[in-house]
């Protein structure tokens, strides 16, 4: 560490935090900072020289339940959100990959009705512009056309360096946050980058035209499904074998599209152009190439990234720094984790800049904020890293979507919300030991995500014209439902968290049955242990959390409303 006096710069150029990059990452952080202590200096550094062109500026448009909560509630945008973007209305899914001819004929997997927790589509250019105006008129110093130069890490403070029409300016500061993206400003300067091998690239347009899946089919039936008009305002998945395309609503009839595929799959280079994506669609899923043929002219930009995934060695440091967004870790599009993971960054930045700026010790809590940030990672990537093949088997990624969302609404968003994560107590108690609640949920989550890839030889039927409602099944409603409650006290989250832990014990088992009924005809009333279960039979585990299950009537009759093949006959 490079120790130097605090009187190098004025007064004026004195700030109790700095961060670098004004996007999403960095822009929130500065209104949660201020909101939560008014008086607190804060600098922000953007690079680009002017307001962000509106649709045709970052992806990451789609945001889901925790992301929303931090937007809306924490950060009090609820108004912004409801008068300059648009509401969301939910994930939807298509599959069934022999039928893309039709989308009427394809599994829809998606909510019917008008969903009790919202979520917004969200145009990143007009949004961030908006989020630089919002900062500055809390008093917050916002540059724009501001490019980092240099950080020096000292003992009580630090310096940065940054040029601004051509002058070079060094500011002090107590902390210093990187939210500069992929950039990754600190990563490279103190070399902490961690590769993840996880190999899917993305290539993605914004269209100025509104395009809406609900009017590529006349079908009847099919239109009976979905209210009216609330299939556009859903985030489209069209779904195959180690791919996935995104249509997402924009502000102004506008459009965001995306290919996301795994390049053990689909080559990178077979769509790494707008010409050759606009062919890869046509030849993938041949119905919507055939509605973009009409649109080339409508195209407002093109752009890419090659295998995104990325980790990171530390994420929060005992020196008073810490990376937050993407210049820390991403996961991956697929879900629309990614301003969760901004949200929870953020979150846990917050609360050891308030600490410490109150003359707290945050040196063990610190620590400790990196290891369960992280261990959310591990935690999600199992979700993803080899499992895009599974993208075109519509039975499994059913069941593998309502498994998903149930983690995530059951153990994620609960504690998110109930402001679990920046209470070190509660923590503690959740993550000591390997059988505690925390470490069960993970070790769970990996274990599904096997299920899922095993099961992956013995589901090939060719399933047609069949619609999946999540919020059908009685327990995935409430759960949902019960992360908007108000907030509940230490004691009330515990058993909140314990008891929906059991249900997903429960659900894991039951999901198991209907796989080995369907792969070897094994009776539905077998015993499961849901931490060593396995359709391998030549595979043994062992498990500190194991317990035999017996089947839960209730969540095995739930389950029925999203299993498309014949009802197992129970013995």
């Amino acid at each position: 560490m490079i120790t130097f006096p605090i009187s190098k710069c004025t007064m004026e150029n004195q700030y109790d935090v700095t961060i670098l990059g004004g996007g999403l990452a960095g822009l929130t952080l500065s209104l949660q900072l201020k909101q939560e202590k008014p008086d607190i200096k804060v600098l922000v550094l953007e690079k680009r020289e002017d307001a962000a062109p509106e649709a045709a500026f970052k992806v990451g448009e789609s945001s889901v339940e925790l992301g929303t909560h931090y937007l809306r509630e924490v950060l009090g945008l609820k108004d912004y959100l409801d008068t300059e973007q648009l509401p969301k209305h939910g994930l939807r899914f298509f599959l069934s990959p022999k039928h893309k001819d039709e989308i009427h004929k394809r599994v829809e997997l998606g909510p019917k009705e008008f969903l009790p927790v919202p979520s917004h589509q969200i145009d990143r250019g007009v949004f961030e512009n908006d989020l630089v105006k919002m900062s500055r008129d809390i008093k917050n110093d916002v540059l724009l056309d501001a490019k980092v130069e240099n950080v020096e890490l000292g003992d009580d403070t630090h310096q940065v360096t940054y040029k601004k029409d051509g002058e070079s300016t060094t500011v002090n500061t107590r902390w210093v946050i990187d939210a500069t993206g992929r950039a990754s400003f600190l990563k490279r300067k103190l070399n902490f980058a961690e590769p993840f091998e996880h190999n899917v690239n993305a290539a993605w347009f914004r269209v100025d035209y509104k395009i809406d899946v609900d009017t590529w089919s006349d079908d009847e039936k099919w239109h009976s499904y979905v209210k009216d008009g609330l299939r556009h305002f859903s985030t489209v998945h069209l779904m195959d074998k180690g791919y996935w395309v995104w249509i997402i609503p924009l502000v102004g009839d506008r459009t965001s599209v995306g290919i996301v595929a795994d390049e053990s799959i689909h080559d990178f280079k077979d769509y790494n152009s707008l010409e050759k994506s606009l062919a890869w669609i046509s030849k993938n899923e041949p119905q919507f190439g055939k509605e973009l043929d009409k649109l080339t002219d409508k195209i407002l930009d093109f752009k890419l990234m090659k295998h995104f995934a990325h980790a990171s060695k530390e994420t929060f440091s005992t020196d008073r720094w810490t990376v937050v967004g993407e210049s820390g870790l991403f996961t991956d599009p697929f879900y629309s984790p990614g301003t969760d993971f901004i949200s929870i960054g953020n979150t846990l930045t917050a609360d050891l800049i308030q600490r410490d700026l109150k003359g707290e010790d945050v040196f063990y809590r610190t620590k400790f904020h990196a290891q369960v940030f992280r261990a959310l990672y591990d935690n999600w990537m199992p979700i993803y890293v080899n499992q895009y093949p599974l993208w075109g088997s519509s039975q499994i990624m059913v069941t593998k979507i309502i498994w998903d969302w149930a983690a995530y609404w059951a153990i994620n968003c609960l504690l998110f919300l109930n402001n679990g994560l920046t209470n070190l107590e509660l923590m503690k108690d959740l993550v000591a030991g390997p059988t505690a609640l925390m470490n069960r949920y993970g070790e769970l989550s990996l274990q599904m995500q096997r299920l899922f890839k095993d099961w992956e030889a013995y589901d090939t039927a060719d399933l047609t014209d069949k619609y999946v409602d999540p919020f059908d099944l009685k327990f995935m409603k409430t759960l949902q439902e019960d992360i908007v409650e108000k907030e509940v006290d230490d004691d009330e989250l515990k058993r909140k968290l314990m008891e929906n832990m059991e249900l997903l014990e429960y659900v894991a088992a039951e999901m198991f049955r209907l796989a080995s009924n369907s792969a070897h005809e094994t009776s539905m009333d077998i015993p499961v242990d849901p931490y060593t279960m396995s359709l391998n039979k030549d595979r043994t585990l062992e498990s500190k959390n194991s317990k035999e299950l017996g089947r839960n009537r209730y969540v095995a009759k739930e389950l029925q409303n999203m299993w498309m093949y014949p009802v197992p006959v129970e013995s």
